[in-house]
């Protein structure tokens, strides 16, 4: 049975420090933010707050030395086996009204906008036998547009360009579709200096200079959490990002629109996109491709016939419970697209797809909120 989702919006109290993999060196280093950041960080402020409201010591958590009980324990289970507790989507939202805010998404791979403001969908083309392409998939998406030119980075579409991006429909600056991450947060850059450890004096010529988050008034993060039914806080404070800084929680009404499987299934193909970088198996490769690339999942099945997936990224983190650092893994980044055709099976398994994400090969990776997907019609 699916499991309940709850709806949080985190509101910053000031600047966040989002750090990503890159690590103070030489001195005079520069630590850039990771923004958006990954799930993970939503998953460690709220499940530390479920232990803190519980008055449960997250040492003794993490050693192991105390069992949890009750919801809590079907939530969060161990450090070693985690219990129903997921992240199903993280990310930005903005205010559109007295009490009322859109959720956002960085724009998919399979659009690129022009300096002209001019969207255009790259299209899964079959190349012409005499070109060679290391592509391993039948289909290349092509962008195809009247004139060369770079296209515009840091844009995220709003819920009206999320729904017209599902539907197939252009997009259109002037219907709202889209906005740029200048209209959504600030860089804070913070000067700061090395201390020799154990004697609480400066280390000699090791400044470095950081990035803080700084959210722009009306834009928060919202989450969506599956597992934690009467054990999610619903109000009062987080510790969230670098160094704890503060944010407000509390329940709202933000989703992201999932398509009718049934009309998916209809239709017989279909669109993924990645809402949260993809941990797999074998790189880009969504979790059960055959040889033949025909997917697998759910008790259905369709093709993957072709793919647009920017350079993997890397994802580590911070791990709280045992005070070391996650294992690197390689990811697709979030925003990668793929097509898929030939759908074989019942709409349900769709819905599941929509609900619970791909399979994610590390549990308590899954509880962070990685493998996150929603689908859209392929026109």
């Amino acid at each position: 049975m699916p499991h309940a989702e709850h709806t949080l919006l985190i509101e910053p109290l000031d600047v966040l420090i989002l750090r990503g993999n890159k690590l103070f060196a030489d001195a005079g280093s520069h630590g850039e933010a990771l923004m958006p950041p990954w799930p993970s960080v939503a998953a460690g402020a709220l499940r530390s707050r479920m232990l803190a409201d519980a008055k449960i010591d997250p040492a003794a958590f993490a050693a192991d030395s105390i069992r949890l009980e009750g919801p809590l324990a079907a939530s969060l289970g161990s450090v070693d086996a985690p219990g129903a507790f997921r992240i199903a989507h993280f990310g930005l939202a903005r205010k559109t009204g007295k009490d009322s805010f859109e959720a956002l998404l960085p724009l998919p791979a399979d659009l690129s906008i022009d300096q002209q403001e001019r969207a255009t969908a790259l299209q899964p083309t079959a190349l012409h036998p005499a070109l060679a392409s290391s592509h391993p998939l039948p289909l290349t998406p092509t962008l195809c547009q009247p004139e060369a030119g770079k296209p515009k980075g840091g844009l995220w579409l709003t819920a009206a360009g999320i729904g017209a991006w599902q539907r197939g429909d252009p997009l259109d600056k002037q219907k709202g579709h889209w906005l740029s991450s200048s209209e959504l947060w600030t860089l804070d850059s913070r000067l700061g200096i090395a201390l020799e450890a154990g004697k609480a004096t400066v280390a000699e010529g090791q400044l470095y200079t950081s990035e803080a988050i700084a959210l722009k008034p009306g834009v928060a993060f919202v989450a969506r959490v599956q597992g934690a039914d009467g054990v999610l806080p619903k109000d009062g404070l987080l510790r969230f990002g670098g160094d704890g800084h503060a944010a407000r929680v509390r329940p709202i009404d933000c989703a992201l629109p999932r398509i009718d499987s049934a009309a998916l299934a209809s239709a017989g193909r279909f669109r993924l996109l990645l809402t949260s970088p993809g941990i797999f198996p074998e790189g880009w490769r969504l979790p059960g491709l055959d040889g033949n690339n025909r997917w697998h999942f759910h008790g259905a099945s369709a093709r993957l016939v072709c793919a647009a997936v920017p350079r993997l990224e890397t994802v580590s983190g911070w791990d709280l419970a045992r005070r070391q650092p996650k294992p690197a893994l390689r990811a697709a980044p979030a925003g990668s697209v793929y097509w898929l055709e030939d759908f074989q099976g019942d709409p349900a398994a769709l819905d599941a797809l929509q609900h619970d994400g791909l399979p994610c090969p590390d549990p308590a990776r899954c509880a962070e909120g990685f493998n996150a997907c929603l689908l859209a019609h392929w026109n």
